[in-house]
C-alpha cells in the first residue's frame, strides 16, 4: 500500500525541492493559506493546491469535511450528493440556514467553498452514488476520496472500487446517536467498535467483495468512528442505550431517527480531513523518493 496504516506516526514533511514551484499560486491564495504553509510547509501547500479531493455525501459530516478541505487550500473538490436542505438539518449541517432550506445541498456548499477560496474549482455532482455509477462519478484524477455515505452497501462498493483503483479512501462511520466528540478516533475498518453502520459495511465487504474473513487480518482501509456507546431515542420521548427503544428502520434523516449534534458531526468531519491530508502528503512524499537501485 502507498499510504501509512491508520494511526501511523506522521510522515516526514515534503522537501521544497520535491514539489512543484509555488509560482502558480495567486497572491490571494498565498495570503489566505499562509497559515497552512507555516504549519505543513510551502511544498505541502503547493501540493494541496494541485490536489483533487472527492467528498461523497454532503450531510451532517460531509459538509464539515468540505469546509475543512477548502480552508486547507485544496485546489479542486468534487461534491457528490442529490438532496435538498431541510429545516431539520439545522442541528448538524453547516449549510443549513433559514435562508437555504429547500435548496440543493451541493449547490449551497459549492457557493460557500468558492466564497472561502475564489481560486478553488468545485465540481457539484447532483446524483446519488450507487453501485452501478462509480466509474462515471468518481473522477479518475482524484487524489483522495472521503466517504460520508449512510448506506452500507454503497460504502462497501465505493471502498472496494477505490482499493481496486489504488485510490486513497477514508470512510466515516455514524455520527448519529453520539454525544461525546472526545471519543472519535480513526483506525482500520476491520477493528471498529460501537458503530453499526461500519459493522454492516465490513460484513458487506466480506460477503460481496472478497475482503478477508480472517479476524486477525486488517483491511488497510482507514475509518473514522466513535468508540462511544450509541444513544437511542426512546418511545416515551427520552433516550436510552438499549436497541429496544429504537423503532424499526430508524436512522439519521430529516424526519426523525437518531439524534445528532454539531459538535460531534463537525469533529467527525475534521478528524477525517486531518487524516486525509496526512495520507495525501505521505503518498506525495513516497512519489518524490528516488527509485531504489536495481
Amino acid at each position: 500500500m502507498n499510504h501509512p496504516e491508520p494511526n501511523q506516526a506522521p510522515s516526514a514533511p515534503l522537501a521544497a525541492a520535491d514539489s512543484p514551484s509555488a509560482e502558480g499560486l495567486s497572491e490571494g491564495y498565498r495570503q489566505r493559506f499562509g497559515g497552512i504553509a507555516r504549519l505543513y510547509g510551502n511544498a505541502a501547500l503547493t501540493a494541496f493546491h494541485g490536489s483533487h479531493f472527492v467528498v461523497v455525501g454532503i450531510g451532517g459530516v460531509g459538509t464539515w469535511i468540505a469546509e475543512g478541505l477548502a480552508r486547507s487550500g485544496i485546489g479542486e473538490i468534487t461534491l457528490i450528493d442529490m438532496d435538498d436542505i431541510c429545516i431539520t438539518n439545522t442541528n448538524r449541517q453547516i449549510h443549513a440556514l433559514n435562508s437555504t432550506v429547500g435548496q440543493q445541498k451541493i449547490a449551497v456548499m459549492a457557493e460557500r467553498l468558492k466564497d472561502i477560496n475564489p481560486d478553488i474549482k468545485v465540481n457539484a455532482v447532483d446524483e446519488f452514488l450507487e453501485t452501478d455509477n462509480l466509474d462515471e462519478l468518481i473522477p479518475r484524477d482524484a487524489s483522495v476520496v472521503i466517504d460520508a455515505i449512510d448506506a452500507a452497501y454503497v460504502k462497501a462498493a465505493l471502498i472496494n472500487y477505490c482499493k481496486r483503483h489504488k485510490k486513497i479512501i477514508l470512510t466515516v462511520g455514524s455520527a448519529g446517536g453520539k454525544l461525546d466528540p472526545r471519543q472519535i478516533i480513526s483506525g482500520d475498518l476491520s477493528r471498529t467498535t460501537n458503530d453499526p453502520l461500519l459493522a454492516k459495511t465490513r460484513n458487506t465487504l466480506r460477503r460481496w467483495h472478497n475482503f478477508s474473513r480472517n479476524p486477525k487480518r486488517v483491511f488497510s482501509i482507514e475509518a473514522v468512528y466513535s468508540t462511544e456507546q450509541m444513544t437511542y431515542p426512546a418511545e416515551d420521548g427520552g433516550t436510552c442505550q438499549a436497541k429496544s427503544g429504537l423503532q424499526a428502520g430508524t436512522k439519521l434523516d430529516c424526519s426523525g431517527g437518531f439524534g445528532a449534534a454539531t459538535m460531534v458531526t463537525a469533529t467527525f468531519g475534521f478528524v477525517a480531513v486531518s487524516r486525509a491530508l496526512e495520507r495525501f502528503l505521505h503518498k506525495q512524499a513516497r512519489k518524490s523518493q528516488p527509485p531504489e537501485p536495481a
